[in-house]
């Protein structure tokens, strides 16, 4: 499961919008929202696409990834 609330906060303060990441990963924007929310599972190529773009610290990954 992702950190929903952190990875939010996360797109906030980098002022992007799902439909940004969703363009970034080649998704469909409901698709990176179900992703985000839990709904669907996230694939390891999908978190390490998301990192990338978010600016995630390798330190930080488990606070988002492994909750």
């Amino acid at each position: 499961m992702v950190n929903t609330r952190k990875i939010r906060a996360r797109i906030v303060e980098l002022g992007l919008t799902y439909e940004m990441i969703s363009g970034e990963m080649k998704i469909a924007k409901p698709t990176i929202s179900q992703k985000i929310n839990n709904v669907r599972p996230m694939r390891l190529d999908e978190a390490q696409k998301l990192v990338q773009i978010l600016q995630i610290d390798k330190k930080e990954y488990a606070e988002y990834f492994f909750v």
